[in-house]
């Protein structure tokens, strides 16, 4: 469905020379370096599959979007989604995708929401019968019917990216973009539109490409990502397999009979001889309460518990994997320094 190979995408970026006579000069006589904002990514999506494309803020993951939905040109490299090339094949392939920005909206600020979709209709060229269908299934999945007759300016957050979600799918794309559709939503709404998205993946096969700062995005909608940073992908495979190979770090929190554990407990001192590096082992407290991250690598389950119960009273215990943010923080740090080995 999607296959994008070797992308890559420079920018031209104004060098200002220090000072005003620098300023001048870079009115009349501007200096340019080309920046690289997409180093050679590959990857391919089939169809029906949700992929979660992650990165942290400037690793290129909008530059890349932008491309796949023809709103870039790349520098190098090509991207083909369901046979079509974005770039050249632009008005037909516009009718094949849906895109929805969580901060930008393509609803008219002062008609009523029904209005809209009305024009869309006829933008993308729907005939009634196809409408009137698609606009029954959005209405049971997204649950439009409270707020459709109301302007689009009077709709709370929530209710607007339902309504930008339902005008992206008015056409029954096949592909189907989202950028940060949850940022800013409170728990039930983000819940709901996450139950949204899976019921349009399901019913109508709609293929969807995810990038989210909102992990639990990732780890309810996706079983794979595809992870970028400056530019390069450092990683593209399931979300089991990333929790394997960086899943090692687990959390056990307990509740201590009394504060007097402050004084028994010495996890560092304790498993000093295991070789820990940093991040390996932590330790937080409130009042009687303690939170141990600890490396299974380095640390064993079991050496942290028999350490905790021969030395304290507890009262309460939870051992808990680590969590997604937890993996992808410590995938981040791995590839990091890596790429410091590569500049020694």
């Amino acid at each position: 469905m999607i296959h994008a190979e070797n992308l890559e995408k420079y920018f031209k970026k104004t060098v200002k020379q220090p000072g005003i006579a620098g300023s001048v000069k870079s009115i009349f006589r501007p200096k340019t370096e080309l920046v690289k904002a997409v180093d050679g990514i590959s990857f391919h999506v089939d169809k029906g599959e949700i992929l979660g494309f992650i990165g942290p803020n400037g690793a290129g993951k909008s530059t890349v979007i932008k491309m796949l939905t023809g709103i870039l040109s790349p520098t190098g490299g090509s991207c083909i989604i369901n046979g079509q090339n974005p770039q050249k094949n632009r008005k037909r392939y516009v009718k094949e995708i849906g895109v929805v920005f969580g901060q930008r909206t393509q609803l008219w600020w002062d008609l009523p929401l029904t209005e809209t979709y009305t024009v869309l209709k006829e933008i993308y060229e729907i005939d009634d019968e196809r409408y009137k269908k698609q606009m029954q299934f959005l209405d049971d999945v997204l649950e439009l019917a409270p707020f459709i007759k109301s302007p689009v300016r009077t709709l709370s957050l929530g209710q607007r990216m339902r309504a930008d979600i339902a005008a992206s799918l008015l056409h029954n794309p096949r592909v189907l973009f989202l950028d940060e559709p949850t940022i800013g939503l409170d728990v039930v709404v983000k819940d709901n539109i996450r139950k949204a998205i899976t019921c349009i993946n399901q019913e109508e096969d709609t293929t969807v490409i995810l990038t989210t700062h909102d992990l639990d995005d990732i780890s309810t909608l996706c079983k794979r990502i595809v992870m970028i940073d400056h530019g390069k992908k450092v990683y593209d495979g399931s979300l089991y397999s990333l929790k394997q190979k960086y899943g090692q770090m687990r959390e056990l929190v307990f509740e201590a009979a009394d504060k007097s554990a402050l004084d028994t407990l010495h996890y560092e001192a304790a498993f000093a001889d295991r070789g820990l590096e940093e991040g390996d082992l932590s330790v937080k407290t409130e009042g009687t309460m303690f939170t141990v991250d600890f490396n299974t690598d380095k640390i064993p389950v079991e050496h942290i518990l028999n350490y905790t119960l021969g030395q304290t009273h507890i009262k309460d215990m939870n051992l808990k994997d680590a969590d997604i943010e937890e993996i992808i923080r410590r995938l981040y740090k791995g590839d990091t320094e890596e790429r410091g080995r590569a500049h020694e």
